[in-house]
């Protein structure tokens, strides 16, 4: 396994986040890893390193607050979701193009990392973006068997939480990850609003206007998006042209796999059927802007 290169980035006054950098021999693009909400990097090394087999220059990083990209303790730190994609995001995309202006740079986005791309300033520099079980978060739209769960964390525990404790505990909770309580408490009003984060920042026209080619990969038995959530999420990037799909986990000849599950080392046997295909028609001449 390739040990990755470490990068500190400075994307704002006092804000500093750590990214991981692998090299492939041949490169025939960049990808950035764009990880979920509380999500480290460090869960996607083993799909990084095996995307840089590929032929790939990859970059993961960690939103600050989250995995290395922590300087002080969560209490002391001060950060909203805007500012991962405003600051942060953007930060990566500028280190992508800036080192490797010949290569194309595809978005690789799981959950959250997907969602925020109409908000990144620099998006346009992206030439496709593939998101991985990416949907709205309207608590309503979820499963029927997380609503009274969604119902409570929005409303009951995290209004009193995190005064409490300056941040959302949630690694203790088994909710999400421990989250800086800006990002959280932005987070709980994009839930809670029908049109999750589009409506809540009044981002429609935003959204609407970002070009980059998308293909929406999604999971029949994802276990926090339903289709409504994925259909409505990706219906705001209205300009974009767009290829969706749904896989089953019969369909690649496995038991389950998830929302998060997929990039696990143990389902490395099927990523080459379940991404291989769809990196390489990302990277067609046809789908590539100029």
């Amino acid at each position: 396994m390739q040990q990755p290169k470490r990068i500190t980035l400075h994307t704002a006054p006092q804000r500093d986040i750590v990214a991981h950098q692998w090299q492939a021999e041949t490169p025939r693009a960049v990808i950035i890893m764009a990880p979920a909400m509380a999500v480290p990097q460090a869960y996607y090394q083993y799909f990084c390193n095996w995307l840089a087999a590929q032929g790939f220059h990859v970059i993961s990083f960690d939103y600050y607050g989250i995995g290395a990209s922590i300087d002080k303790p969560l209490s002391q730190l001060s950060t909203s979701i805007t500012d991962w994609a405003t600051y942060d995001a953007a930060a990566i995309i500028d280190y992508a193009t800036s080192n490797y202006p010949q290569l194309p740079l595809l978005w690789f986005a799981h959950s959250i990392g997907g969602q925020l791309f109409g908000m990144i300033p620099n998006h346009s520099a992206v030439q496709h973006m593939i998101t991985v079980a990416t949907g709205t978060g309207f608590w309503k739209d979820t499963k029927p068997q997380l609503k009274y769960k969604s119902w409570l964390l929005w409303r009951a525990i995290t209004p009193w939480l995190i005064p409490l404790r300056g941040y959302f505990p949630g690694r203790a909770l088994g909710i999400v990850g421990n989250v800086p309580a800006k990002a959280m408490q932005q987070w709980r009003r994009w839930c809670l609003h029908p049109d999750y984060l589009v409506g809540a920042e009044n981002l429609y026209q935003r959204y609407a206007e970002v070009k980059t080619p998308i293909t929406s990969l999604a999971f029949s038995d994802d276990e926090l998006l339903t289709e409504r959530n994925i259909t409505a999420m990706h219906n705001f990037y209205k300009t974009a042209v767009q290829q969706r799909h749904v896989i089953t986990p019969e369909q690649i000849g496995t038991r389950r796999i998830g929302h998060f599950s997929v990039f696990r080392p143990c389902y490395q046997a099927y990523w080459p059927e379940l991404f291989q295909q769809h990196i390489e028609k990302a990277l067609a001449p046809s789908t590539l802007r100029s």
